[in-house]
């Protein structure tokens, strides 16, 4: 194995960012981070020595077109020690056709070995995990780490609720900067629009609807259900999903790293969340320097709150599948 870097070498106050997966999404996301520069120094952990080496040597080349900062790749976890994030990507591929659910087994299993072994090196890092079925992931990888609930959260609905903020803009032509909504639950097929909360540009949602007659009923449906199916779609037609959830993954690390406490819909360990416990799963939560904080009660009507028990049961199902 390579040998990893002296952490040591690492001048104080620099932040690292470390990536567990050199796959699609995990070299995206370093691309991503680079580029932002939300982290001085990003290292890329990968049992692939050949693909994770050429990666952090592809992304080295372009650092004079990037903000100061440092890419390292090695296949010794060791090169991950003292990070100040760990992002976890890695984990069994999603075949067409194939849900998020039915990648479960394989990955849970990974992280049974993967998970103590960063939490080692790494024990005061916050972790976010990336690896789909993300809800139930970040799940038994909380059990796995024995970690506090707030050091270690999932990507959630951050990339769901990019893509309907993005459809909401492109039906109303109002900029997506000023459409303001959240899809929560599972980060998949039980996930749904908190329609009761959004708003454009301040405006309700329904009032803009009644108002302007720009989005239907059936509009808002149709939007729903293309959210849900997009990476499905995505997947079908190129083997995987990796530009959006990269710059959805950068937009929290920053959070993090940054101490924005910026309100995120990240899955985390839900504790009598309107009735709701025992379950990660996404809502809008505050995420800053200490991982993720509050959760934010809205005031989901009947039907979002019967929505997101329902997504919580399911969750709740497959993990016990699993022994957790």
């Amino acid at each position: 194995m390579t040998q990893a870097p002296d952490r040591a070498a690492t001048p104080p106050g620099v932040s690292t960012l470390a990536i567990v997966g050199a796959g699609s999404v995990g070299a995206t996301l370093a691309y991503a981070a680079l580029i932002r520069g939300v982290a001085r120094r990003v290292v890329l952990y990968d049992v692939n020595r050949a693909k994770v080496e050429a990666e952090a040597l592809d992304l080295s080349h372009g650092m004079a077109f990037m903000p100061m900062g440092a890419v390292e790749g090695s296949d010794d976890i060791g090169i991950c020690a003292g990070a100040d994030m760990v992002v976890v990507t890695a984990g069994a591929k999603q075949q067409p056709g194939q849900t998020r659910i039915e990648l479960a087994d394989r990955t849970i299993n990974l992280m049974r070995t993967l998970v103590p072994q960063l939490v080692e090196v790494a024990p005061d890092a916050i972790y976010m995990m990336v690896t789909n079925p993300v809800d139930v992931v970040t799940y038994a990888s909380l059990k796995i780490s024995g970690l506090p609930p707030r050091q270690m959260f999932g990507s959630g609905t951050v990339l769901d609720t990019s893509r309907l903020r993005y459809l909401l803009s492109e039906h109303s032509r109002i900029a997506v900067r000023n459409v303001h909504a959240y899809i929560v639950g599972e980060h998949g097929d039980s996930e749904f629009p908190l329609w009761s909360a959004a708003n454009i540009g301040g405006v309700p949602l329904r009032e803009f609807v009644a108002a302007t007659g720009v989005l239907s009923p059936g509009d808002l449906a149709e939007i729903a259900n293309e959210v849900k199916n997009s990476a499905y779609r995505i997947i079908d037609g190129k083997g995987a999903t990796n530009h959006a959830i990269g710059l959805a993954g950068v937009r929290i690390i920053q959070s993090v790293l940054r101490s924005e406490r910026a309100i995120l819909p990240v899955s985390s360990l839900l504790e009598d969340y309107l009735g709701i416990s025992d379950v990660c799963l996404s809502v809008p939560s505050i995420v800053d320097r200490d991982g993720v904080g509050e959760r934010l009660e809205f005031n989901f009507n009947e039907s979002e709150l019967a929505s997101l028990r329902a997504s919580a049961d399911e969750i709740r199902g497959v993990a016990r599948q699993f022994g957790f």
